[in-house]
């Protein structure tokens, strides 16, 4: 392996009800993705446990834990162990009535190299975030580590060019984005295929705009009611610098995959599509306006 290639693993989980058994399915997949000489390792958003927020309900608070904390210092054993960095998306309770939707980036090591807290949180049927976290406030960053300088955002970030934009502006390499989001079983049949391909052309769109690859990883598995509830949708996948899906996992089954990406690609990329180069940045201020309201 050359000095510009890296190895990095998609982790897609189906969870449990037991968070003991989630962290430790993580752990064996962590073990698996590092044997197949995975370097940077990412797990899927709020793996610790089934996906709580389909409900408003304030017993599920006591799932959240601090940072550092129990999940932490237990991926920061193996992180440094085998020597790899993890990516792990934790439900982060920062002090009595303060949540958050957190993901941290553990070095080699074994240290909390960084953080990031999610921005844009949903409120949707059975996506009732806005009940549990708090809208981050580190803002978009990059994160170094001993492989690059990782851009970390969060499902519902997904969707939106700015916190692409903003992240790669601040050098990242690689984004990542732990994921957890399916299928009304109800609408599944009528919209699932435009919102899957909605999902993950948007990504891929991010990674052609910003000349850098992505990786999204999502959980697996129907979780909730048998007549309702969420299927979740998988297919996690990474992507070049040209959008160009290098792995797609399956829709049902978890995986631990590994694919290798050669950050050299980037230049080539941006040298041909130079869209850095030519941004009018002195012509978007409108950009932190809500809506410009037909103004010229």
């Amino acid at each position: 392996m050359n000095q510009t290639e890296r190895r990095i693993g998609l982790v897609q989980m189906r969870c449990t009800s037991d968070t003991e058994q989630n962290l430790q399915s993580a752990i064996d997949d962590i073990r698996e993705a590092a044997a197949q000489g995975a370097q940077i390792i990412c797990l899927p958003e709020l793996f610790r446990s089934l996906y709580f927020c389909q409900s408003e309900d304030h017993r599920m608070f006591d799932l959240a834990e601090e940072i550092p904390g129990p999940s932490t210092e237990a991926i920061s054993k193996v992180a440094k162990e085998l020597k790899v960095a993890v990516i792990a998306s934790l439900f982060e309770r920062r002090t009595a009535g303060l949540y958050h939707n957190t993901t941290v980036v553990i070095d080699t090591d074994g240290s909390i190299a960084g953080m990031y807290r999610k921005m844009h949180i949903p409120d949707d049927p059975l996506f009732y975030e806005k009940f549990y976290f708090t809208p981050g406030d580190l803002g978009f960053k990059s994160i170094p580590c001993q492989y690059g300088k990782l851009g970390v955002l969060i499902c519902w970030d997904q969707w939106y060019p700015e916190a692409a934009r903003l992240t790669a502006l601040t050098g990242a390499q690689i984004l990542f984005y732990p994921t957890a989001i399916g299928w009304h079983p109800s609408e599944k049949a009528e919209f699932g295929k435009a919102q899957h391909e909605s999902w993950e052309l948007i990504q891929r769109s991010h990674a052609v705009a910003n000349g850098c690859f992505v990786i999204s990883v999502n959980r697996t598995g129907h979780e909730g009611d048998e007549d309702g509830g969420i299927d979740f949708w998988g297919q996690s996948f990474a992507c070049g610098p040209d959008g160009q899906v290098i792995y797609r996992a399956s829709a049902t089954d978890t995986e631990v995959h590994v694919v290798t990406i050669n950050l050299q690609q980037m230049d080539v990329t941006r040298t041909h599509w130079p869209f850095l180069r030519d941004r009018r940045i002195d012509a978007y201020s409108g950009i932190s306006k809500r809506f410009l309201d037909g103004e010229s």
